[in-house]
């Protein structure tokens, strides 16, 4: 049997106090998320009581573009504070990132394989790394992330035992919150499409207003409109008319990227707020739509009948545009002339 010096001794009785402190602290970071039922204040929370136990300098998540948790966020959690700690990564990206491993993964060398999961525009410098996958629902949704200056904060010869444990608790609270959340939605989704009712896109685009003018970001209003949709209605009837709106919002949804917006504005017209995206990308995405529309023709009776849309596109920096209503105005005249453009040509 080893027998053990008093400093040997001391130095294991120390790192046992440390431990103890180490698991008193995650024990406060999980107790403080646990109660929380919205996206927002769950994240905020997690991040600032992290940051603030830990002395971290910095902590963010990244998470997997096309997840379900990417898509309820930016329905409900976007703000200046989470969007200044969020990054958005692809799933097969995310996936070579961490090997395919379920595990925390603690490194200090060969960091540039980490640059993916940082927040846009975040001159983050550090020399180790934390990242702490986290799911919903038993899905991948991204990962908790800390950093640090120091290259031996996060060496991967660390116990993570404590850490995968946060990133257990993390994943129940998420879908707690999930839930909650999608419940609320049902507020805000309008019955025919699933798509954001009017209401929710008011506040939707009132939020992305807000943060572009801060950022100075990009931000896109496209105001879509149906061509012949009445026709449709008169000659086959409303229920038909309501697949073809039906139709539309799918193929809308589906071609949109995780951070867009779309919505259900009134009638046949729909409305898509793109962040990060200027006018020429805007235009170009939407004749991209156009195209798959097309080619994907609205079946009735066995009648295949060509979609048509018509859109107008306003940029959050354009001259004139100072709030939300003036925003919506300039888009939806821009479709006005591109309804009376169609028509003079014919």
């Amino acid at each position: 049997m080893k027998v053990y010096t008093r400093l040997e001794i001391e130095e294991l009785l120390a790192r046992v106090q440390e431990n103890e402190e180490t698991a008193g602290k995650f024990f406060e970071v999980e107790m403080s998320v646990l109660s929380t039922l919205d996206f927002r204040e769950f994240f905020e929370e997690l991040l600032t009581k992290i940051r603030e136990r830990f002395s971290v300098p910095y902590v963010w998540l990244s998470m997997i573009a096309s997840s379900k948790a990417t898509r309820l966020i930016h329905s409900f959690a976007a703000s200046h504070v989470l969007g200044a700690q969020l990054g958005f990564v692809e799933k097969e990206v995310f996936g070579e990132i961490l090997n395919g491993s379920t595990k925390p993964c603690l490194c200090n060398e060969h960091l540039h394989r980490f640059k993916p999961l940082l927040p846009d525009a975040r001159g983050y410098v550090f020399n180790s790394i934390a990242v702490v996958p986290i799911s919903l629902d038993g899905e991948p949704m991204g990962s908790l992330n800390f950093a640090d200056i120091r290259s031996e904060r996060f060496t991967p010869d660390i116990d993570t035992s404590l850490l995968e444990q946060l990133g257990v608790v993390v994943s129940i609270c998420l879908s707690n919150v999930a839930a909650h959340e999608e419940l609320r939605a049902l507020a805000f989704k309008d019955p025919l499409t699933g798509l954001l009712n009017r209401r929710a896109m008011e506040r939707a685009l009132e939020r992305e207003f807000e943060r572009a003018r801060r950022y100075k970001s990009e931000l896109t209003l496209v105001f879509v409109d149906l061509d012949g949709f009445k026709l449709v209605n008169d000659s086959f009837g409303h229920d038909s008319g309501d697949d073809l709106l039906v139709h539309v919002a799918t193929s809308l949804s589906g071609l949109s990227r995780g951070s867009d917006i779309v919505a259900r504005f009134a009638g046949d017209e729909f409305i898509l707020i793109l962040p990060e995206t200027d006018c020429g990308e805007a235009e170009r995405f939407m004749k991209r739509i156009q195209a798959y529309l097309l080619e994907h023709p609205f079946v009735i009776r066995e009648k295949s009948i060509a979609v048509q849309l018509s859109f107008g596109i306003a940029s959050a920096s354009d001259e004139g545009i100072d709030d939300m209503a003036a925003f919506l105005k300039k888009a939806d005249q821009a479709l006005y002339e591109d309804k009376a453009r169609k028509k003079s040509s014919k």
